[in-house]
């Protein structure tokens, strides 16, 4: 199993970081939320942005050390809980993750919560009709 974490696997297009908050739907597992939206497959099915307010957490550490922990957890748990839905239902998937708390959440919290939130998003998909070759997704 390959748990590696390619640059182009971010999101980093300002286009698609608008388009994600514009038209994605949002979920939430306390201290995350996930906003996520689904798309045209790409090289990547998924791409992602993490988020730490500094209004939440203002010391550059933690903010740090929440990006890192949140990092691994998804690193950790998409090849299991998400890639394989998306793969066989046809879909990418653009996902913001975004920390609410204003304190510091040990890993093994942020790990259940990322686990949650990613079969949370895996079953959306698969409620999604399978994409069809030729077909336009930007109005579903």
């Amino acid at each position: 199993m390959d748990y590696k974490l390619n640059k182009d696997e971010k999101l980093c297009s300002r286009t698609a970081v608008n388009r994600l908050f514009g038209e994605g739907k949002s979920l939430m597992a306390f201290p995350l939320r996930a906003a996520y939206r689904l798309r045209e497959p790409g090289d990547h099915p998924v791409q992602f942005l993490i988020s730490i307010p500094k209004k939440r957490i203002r010391k550059a550490v933690g903010r740090v050390t929440l990006r890192r922990r949140t990092r691994e957890a998804y690193r950790l748990n998409r090849r299991e809980l998400l890639v394989p839905t998306l793969e066989r239902q046809g879909w990418g998937v653009d996902i913001a993750f975004v920390y609410l708390d204003s304190s510091l959440a040990p890993f093994s919290v942020i790990n259940e919560k990322m686990v949650s939130l990613l079969t949370r998003i895996a079953q959306a998909a698969e409620h999604q009709p399978p994409v069809k070759e030729g077909t336009d997704h930007e109005n579903d």
